[in-house]
């Protein structure tokens, strides 16, 4: 049977919307019915991290600003040009009762073989070998990272509740003369070949949109949220 999917198209966003949105979309994941795939970029370098992780120490790990503390997990990141995008999955979907460890497995087979598809050759981690704890992309990684060359060069944070799956995302260093555009197409025919999904596009809905402004407000730009730890 078909899996269908829905994808929201690249787009720019403010860091604080960024996260906003993707938390947004996690509490309408039920609602929403179907798994999103959100490719999205940045409209100012931003550092964000994990939702446990201490302020204190992050701020004094990266001078990187704004710094923005994540929906999810992991450590911290930094964006700008890197790829990023985000997953969420409806309770009821095959993905959503996935171990912790199986979900982050399976999203970096899935941009492993999207690479395949562009030339680029790739490997799931298979141990842990962290350099740099906390520090996502600061050396060292995690098991089932992505790897090339030796170096780290995708990563992921989760969160799963009762609304459903949020798997937050980011390649980086981008590998040499690929386009963006050209690695979306390939996760989109990646995931119809290998597990018969089926994209539609995402129609913008007020529910969620009003709700990823309420939340840039009330979580992302707000200290008192940042700060929390």
């Amino acid at each position: 049977m078909d899996d269908v999917w829905r994808v929201l198209p690249f787009e720019i966003g403010h860091p604080a919307f960024n996260m906003a949105l993707d938390h947004a979309l996690l509490e309408h994941a039920a609602s929403l019915g179907r798994p999103v795939l959100r490719f999205y970029g940045w409209t100012e370098p931003a550092s964000t991290f994990g939702c446990s992780q201490r302020y204190e120490e992050v701020a004094a790990a990266t001078a990187l600003r704004p710094l923005i503390r994540r929906p999810t997990g992991g450590g911290l990141v930094p964006h700008g040009a890197d790829w990023t995008y985000s997953v969420v999955i409806p309770p009821g979907h095959a993905w959503y009762a996935l171990r912790a460890t199986e979900s982050y497995c399976r999203i970096h087979q899935w941009i492993r073989d999207a690479f395949g598809r562009l030339r680029i050759d790739s490997a799931l981690a298979p141990v842990r070998d962290l350099q740099a704890a906390g520090r996502c992309f600061a050396g060292g990684w995690e098991q089932h990272d992505l790897v090339r060359d030796g170096r780290k060069v995708a990563g992921a944070a989760q969160r799963r509740n009762r609304s459903g799956l949020l798997i937050q995302g980011s390649v980086q260093p981008l590998p040499p003369g690929i386009h963006r555009a050209a690695w979306e197409e390939a996760m989109l025919a990646t995931a119809a070949e290998n597990a018969g999904a089926v994209w539609t596009p995402l129609v913008s809905d007020s529910a969620w949109l009003t709700r990823a402004a309420v939340l840039v407000e009330s979580h992302y730009i707000n200290p008192a949220h940042n700060e929390s730890r």
